[in-house]
């Protein structure tokens, strides 16, 4: 009998050959918005990692909604070329079945950063930053750059950048597109009340903070109708009077209205006064409450790494699928390490064959 963790996966119009999935990682590593041979290398690595389901990094929408400079972007027919050419790489090596999406997105105020391993933190004036943009004019931190809280127009411009880029990723080859509202990027700058005090139809109930989030997935849906949709939220802030699990599962049932086929449980990331949680799995159970709160496949992510409890996570209902992120740039293959795991049917390129005997060797040793 195949394992849970092996069982395929129906999301909107796609088949997934399995429940494992690739988070979407920044590699900061663009140029201008555009995939380079990094990503070249990154996402063929990907594609035959084993996982039914690949989402390549938060792909902006502008060029000011990068976090840093080297943030990818789908807001140029340099960047659509650069994709593609990295894309049809992937796919020519992909194991049979694999998947690959796009995560669409805004930083907002978390733009005009420096990459992670320059330090981090806004950009300095001698470092070309960026002016940033919000749903309300209220910094992220302090020391940070305070926002220019959009205009009713300037909304509605956004939304259609979101569109755009949708084109771009269906004309580049991409088999799904996920919506990122979740780490206190600008779709969730929207939804939650401590980055959202706005008095117009944009802010104030849940209904007018989410009209965003709901509006975007319209206008993409329409844009590219062929591209299965899905979504990634932040279902807590973990602060004192921010966004919680309640209105996320309603956020959940409106974007399935609108044709989101699934939901990527995450949390966090909008306030640096939040007070995560730490261990394996810390994020499972939102997963499981907006699975059952609102009626909606969901994948669950945040240090899933043991091939057993990934499966225990699908087995027992708690999510649809899984993400992983770190695991899989520390193993390339946990895939098919996963797969050795339960004894399951590994599917390697001809090239790599050879070397299936030695993982399941590994597992068997480890086990």
């Amino acid at each position: 009998m195949t394992t849970a963790l092996f069982q395929p996966i129906t999301l909107g119009n796609l088949t997934f050959p399995n429940r494992i999935a690739v988070a979407p990682m920044c590699q900061y590593s663009a140029d201008d918005g555009s995939a380079t041979d990094w990503h070249l290398h990154h996402w063929m690595n990907l594609a035959m990692s084993g996982a039914g389901m690949v989402t390549v990094e938060m792909t902006d929408v502008e060029r000011r909604g990068r976090i840093s400079h080297g943030c990818l972007g789908l807001y140029s027919e340099a960047n659509e070329a650069a994709a593609k050419r990295a894309l049809d790489a992937a796919k020519r090596v992909a194991t049979p079945g694999t998947k690959f999406g796009t995560q669409l997105a805004h930083a907002g105020r978390k733009a005009s950063n420096r990459r992670p391993w320059e330090g981090g933190g806004p950009l300095q004036p001698r470092e070309d930053p960026w002016p940033v943009v919000s749903a309300s004019a209220i910094p992220y931190d302090s020391g940070w750059q305070t926002p220019h809280a959009l205009t009713d127009d300037e909304v509605l411009e956004t939304i259609q950048h979101f569109a755009d880029a949708a084109k771009r990723a269906e004309r580049a080859g991409f088999d799904f597109i996920e919506l990122h509202g979740a780490h206190g990027y600008l779709i969730f700058q929207f939804l939650s009340p401590l980055s959202n005090q706005r008095k117009d139809r944009w802010g104030g109930a849940l209904e007018n903070r989410m009209r965003f989030a709901v509006e975007t997935a319209k206008a993409v849906r329409k844009a590219a109708p062929a591209l299965m949709l899905g979504a990634r939220l932040s279902v807590k802030d973990w602060v004192d009077g921010g966004f919680e699990v309640e209105e996320a599962i309603e956020v959940a049932k409106a974007l399935k209205t609108e044709g989101v086929a699934y939901i990527c449980c995450s949390s966090g990331g909008n306030s640096p006064l939040q007070k995560l949680p730490s261990g394996a799995g810390y994020q499972v159970h939102l997963a499981e409450a907006v699975r059952k709160g609102a009626g909606i496949p969901t994948r669950a992510v945040g240090l899933i790494a043991d091939p057993q409890f990934a499966n225990t996570i699908i087995a027992e209902g708690r999510a649809d699928m899984v993400a992983l992120a770190r695991a899989f740039l520390a193993d390339p293959r946990w895939g098919w390490r996963a797969a050795a795991t339960f004894g399951e049917e590994i599917h390697p390129a001809p090239q790599l064959a050879r070397s299936v005997t030695t993982m399941q060797h590994w597992m068997k040793a480890a086990g």
